[in-house]
Parts: C-alpha cells; structure tokens; sequence
C-alpha cells in the first residue's frame, strides 16, 4: 500500500494536473499536521505563532512598518500563502502580500497588552497568514507593543528570528521602491516549491514498513489523559490560560534535550497521574538536503512517550530518544496512523508540547534604530493542554502555560514546581 506520503503527492497532482499557475503549493508532513490539529478544533481554530515587542511610545511609523511588512512577504511565498483544503488536499494557496498594519481601538481603560490578546482572539483564518498589530498606549504615553503574528501552517519556530530581522531591514529601505521584482518572486516561489517537494521526498523515503512499525511499537500504550475542555471550568473574570515562569542558572553545555524531556514527564506526572503513557509533542529537523533556506514550515512534530510514574532512568531516556530521532523524518499523520494500527485510543491529540530556543538566535527586533524589547503577552487561547518553552542562554529561561478550561492553576502550578524541581539536576550536571 502506498503510504501516507505518496497517497498525498498523488492527490495534489491531480488537483493541478493542467493547471499552467502556481497558484497552489503542496505542504510538507509538519504543514499536514497543523490541518488535522485545525480539524480536532471543535471552532476550527488555527495555529497562530505571535512575537510582541515593546517600543518606546510613538516611535513604530505604522505606514512605514506596512511597506516593510510587504516587502518582506513579496520576497517569501510562505507569508502570502493562505493555508487552504482542496478537494480535501492541504496546500498552500500563493496570493499578494496584502499586509496591513492593524490598530485596534482600545476599549475604556484597557492596555495594550489587553488590546492586542482581544485582536488575536479574533483571528479570521481567510485573511493573510502574515498579520501586524499595533497597540499604543496614548493614556498612559507608556510602551506601544507591535505583535508580529503568523499561521503556524506557514512558519516554523527556526524561521521567526530571520523575519524579525528581515523585517528590521525592511523598515529601513526605501518605501518608494516596488516591494520586489517579479523575476525575484518567481525565482523564490521555485525554491520555495522546490524545498517543499525535497521534504517530500524525505518523508516519502522515511515512511517505510519498518518505521511504521517502530513507532507503532513505541506508542502502543499511548493514550490522551487530559480532561475534556469546558469552558465553564474557567473562573469568572481571568483569562482563558494561566503561565508561570521561572529563571535557573545556565552552563555552558545548556541542558541536554533528554534532560528537558524527563522534566516534562515530571510535569506530566504531576498534572494526570502516574502510571500513564502520555503523548508529549515537541518540533524536531531542518531543511531538507539541497533545498534553499527558505522560510516556511519544515520542523516535524515528534512524539515523545511520557511514562508517568516511576519513569526510566536517564540514560534509558536518553538512548530511546536517539532511537526516534534514526524515524523523526516519518510524517506526523503517518506516525499516528502506525500507532493506531497498534491498538485503539489515540486520535493524534498531544497532551503537552515543548519548543527549544537559544537566545543567541533570537535577534532583536530593530526599526530605524530603535530596539524592540520582546515581551510576552499572557492569557490568550493555548493549544493543547499545556505547553512549556525553555531558553537556553546565559540563564535558562523556563516557561509553562495552560488551557484553565482544562486545567485547575492550583494543578497547574504544582506540574511546574515538578517541572523546575526536576531541571535544577540536569543543570548541575551539565555543568
């Protein structure tokens, strides 16, 4: 039988058999997931990835910021491409980079954080994956905060440092000059094209018989143990997801990922009970061997099999985990499609997500000179039911947020007691 891989090349080229444009892209295996996460989505919601930066009132031009906003989609088919269902195929449907600089009108007495979570709430999936939002504080005259936010479908984590910078330099040109030659966004939109079908090629080669039988193996007692969401479980008057963070000291060697990788199942454990095998997500790869560095979507999701309780020892952890990264090139849906072969009661939901970052490629957002200050703007909806992200630089930076319509705070918090109690021995002994 051919696999999931091929049945979805198959199904894309007859979709554009014929058709001269390039109006419609394939996705790779990571783009595939974030369709099935949107469809899991009781309101269809999908993935959206902000970055906010705080500048100094009244010194982001938001004419200025458009133009470079344009210039910065016209040159990456990714950010002017809508994620789209044909004929229930996923692609990517190519279009102008119509960018504009929202200003959301402040409701009485509210700050900018505030009006920026309101806006993102609203999120309309037909608009462009590429979307800037700019909230001042005219009361207070305290800092504007500028969210850069993007379709996950379009961008992976590797890629929002070089738009930062990308924009940056952006903001510096011209505005009188056209945002891009033609013969410049064709030539990116082949490459574009051209990186996508190398992934292809790898998740075809990756999806083998053999694979799928590893994973299916390593995932046999995988179950989601998170409860349903109800919105009713969330308390009057706070928002719709809760955060705690934390700073630890930092070493050279940072925190190795198997190490990052235990402390979640010590979250895990703390938020669903112990003896469970529960399915935790984290981005894994990188561009395919000869592809241009485009920007896009290319990082798979893989899965971690979280055994609560008494968990293996480290070094059991560590060797599994090297195991699955020999089949991290498996696409997601093939991956859960393996596991349910090995038994019911999985349906490709996570239970916990973790991203890495290191703070060396986190560049700062700068506008003519001036330096955005990265902030986090809290309580807006989270994916899943909780997601922890770890910064690894001079301090590690640790942060845990969760859906309170599925999660108590009090529950919560005591996951990420377990979660930094557990870092604080892998960051003695990478040191």
């Amino acid at each position: 039988m051919p696999s999931i891989t091929s049945q979805y090349l198959a199904r894309y080229r007859r979709i554009t058999a014929g058709d001269g444009s390039s109006a419609l892209l394939p996705v790779t295996g990571a783009q595939r997931r974030f369709a099935l996460v949107r469809s899991l989505d009781p309101a269809g919601r999908p993935d959206v990835v902000p970055m906010f930066f705080a500048f100094p009132h009244g010194t982001v031009d938001p004419a200025r910021l458009q133009a470079a906003a344009r210039r910065l989609a016209a040159r990456h088919t990714a950010l002017r491409s809508r994620p789209a269902v044909v004929r229930g195929t996923p692609v990517l449907h190519t279009g102008e980079p119509d960018i504009r600089v929202r200003r959301p009108a402040p409701e009485p007495g509210e700050r900018p954080a505030d009006t920026l979570r309101r806006a993102l709430a609203s999120w309309d999936p037909q608009a462009p994956p590429l979307r800037l939002f700019l909230a001042r504080d005219d009361e207070h005259r305290t800092d504007d905060i500028l969210a850069i936010a993007l379709d996950h479908a379009v961008c992976d984590g590797r890629s929002l440092a070089r738009i930062a910078e990308e924009l940056g330099a952006a903001y510096a040109e011209d505005t009188a000059e056209p945002p891009a030659a033609p013969e410049e966004t064709e030539a990116e939109l082949a490459a574009y094209r051209e990186a996508v079908l190398l992934q292809l090629a790898a998740e075809e080669r990756a999806d083998t018989p053999e694979a799928a039988a590893y994973w299916a193996d390593r995932l046999r007692a995988v179950r989601t143990h998170a409860p349903l969401p109800r919105p009713e479980r969330v308390p009057a008057g706070t928002l719709p997801s809760g955060s705690a963070e934390a700073l630890l000291p930092a070493h050279d060697d940072g925190v190795p990922f198997p190490g990052l990788l235990d402390a979640c199942r010590a979250a895990a454990s703390a938020l669903y009970g112990p003896d469970h095998v529960v399915p935790l997500g984290y981005p894994w790869g990188g561009r395919p061997t000869g592809a241009q560095p485009v920007v896009g979507c290319f990082l798979n999701t893989v899965v971690f099999p979280a055994a609560t309780g008494h968990g293996p020892a480290p070094e059991a952890t560590a060797d599994a985990w090297w195991d699955d990264l020999d089949r991290a090139d498996m696409p997601f849906d093939a991956v859960v499609a393996a596991a349910r072969s090995a038994g019911p009661g999985w349906n490709g939901a996570l239970d916990g997500l973790l991203t890495v970052d290191d703070d060396s490629r986190r560049p700062p957002l700068m506008l003519a000179g001036v330096q955005g200050r990265e902030v986090h703007v809290d309580g807006r909806p989270v994916r899943g039911p909780f997601a922890v992200s770890v910064t690894q630089g001079a301090e590690i930076r640790l942060r845990m947020v969760w859906d309170r319509a599925v999660l108590d705070d009090a529950t919560a918090h005591r996951a990420f007691d377990a979660l930094t109690q557990a870092l604080r021995p892998a960051v003695r002994t990478a040191g």
